[in-house]
């Protein structure tokens, strides 16, 4: 962070904490170490990522490119294919390096809890009542899915956070009094598992802004049986698109002032009000996000230790639009300015 402690500089901050949040995935699920901050935005893997993700957008928006012999002809295609091998690549190696690992200590050895187990032991270890374990292709689309959401995503959600409180200062010094209290009396890098349940107001902050800048703004669902939805007849097969961002911009759900940012809609009274359906950041169902209590955790825990050290600012003649992709992002990004506290 000391390189945001400029007060005259303003910083592009969502590139950042895409590098951030890669880190913190790749230490925490894989126990996998490659210092992206410090190779920068240019890391193989997170511009890869961003530019597939334009890349599917792209063709979504193209009815022309759908059919797979014909887009992988096209200069897009072509793309696409390449760095899709390169982040399947990324996968592998990590998985190869595991196994490596396991095999040197001993699969007993390393489950009698010889050093902790992280989410890469547990895919390379399980067994099924037969003894049989995940295929190496099931293994890297459970990587896959973990690296991609688990950084790309949280990095919008946190992006999207700090700039709502930016741009509302009054929240913002609210959350900076719920942290100094949390953390009073503490070494500045220190927030326990206990005290992450304690920013209350912090959590309400962020999810007003997942309600307005859902990381995630569509999810599609693949029909398993046929059904009737509102006087239509959907067919098994078919693919529905759910439109969480018109959704969290519903007046009917959210009331006229739905473009109001007002973490106070996610008070606990309010919760106990609202259907369970009216927000889904990290969709809903037997298949919502698997790591979405991990990505609230990082979102607190960093937001929190940034606040703690600066207050924020926006920069007035810096226009912030969202652009609709697979991940929600500024056409222009989010640039903030960092002050460092007296």
């Amino acid at each position: 962070m000391s390189s945001f402690a400029i007060k005259d500089e303003a910083v592009e901050i969502t590139k950042h904490l895409s590098l951030l949040t890669l880190d913190i995935i790749l230490q925490c699920a894989f126990s996998h170490n490659i210092d992206c901050q410090r190779v920068g935005d240019k890391h193989p893997y997170v511009a890869a990522v961003y530019a597939m993700s334009q890349l599917v957008m792209l063709r979504a928006r193209n009815p022309w490119m759908h059919l797979w012999p014909m887009y992988r002809l096209t200069p897009e295609g072509r793309k696409f294919v390449k760095l899709f091998n390169l982040v399947h690549q990324q996968a592998d190696d990590i998985i190869k390096a595991r196994r490596e690992v396991l095999d040197r200590e001993g699969r007993e050895k390393a489950g009698r809890g010889s050093r902790y187990l992280d989410f890469l032991d547990i895919l390379l270890t399980a067994r099924d009542p037969d003894g049989g374990g995940l295929t190496d292709e099931e293994i890297r689309a459970e990587v896959d899915t973990f690296l991609f959401e688990g950084h790309d995503t949280t990095a919008s959600g946190i992006s999207w956070s700090l700039y709502c409180l930016a741009k509302h200062p009054g929240h913002q010094d609210r959350v900076r009094e719920e942290v100094d209290m949390v953390m009073a009396g503490k070494d500045e890098k220190q927030l326990t598992w206990q005290d992450i349940s304690k920013l209350k107001y912090l959590a309400m902050c962020i999810k007003e802004a997942m309600r307005l800048y859902p990381p995630v703004p569509i999810v599609s669902r693949k029909i398993t049986r046929d059904f009737v939805l509102m006087g239509h007849r959907l067919p098994a097969g078919a693919t529905l698109d759910v439109n969480v961002w018109c959704l969290h911009h519903n007046p009917t759900v959210w009331g006229e002032d739905f473009m109001d940012y007002r973490p106070d809609r996610f008070s606990s009274e309010n919760m106990k009000k609202m259907d369970p359906y009216a927000f889904i950041p990290f969709s809903a169902g037997p298949r919502n996000c698997i790591g979405q209590n991990f990505a609230l955790n990082e979102e607190k825990v960093v937001i929190a230790r940034i606040l703690h050290r600066f207050k924020i600012e926006l920069v007035p003649d810096h226009h912030v639009a969202p652009v609709i992709e697979l991940v929600t992002r500024a056409v222009n990004g989010i640039k903030v300015k960092f002050i460092p506290r007296d």
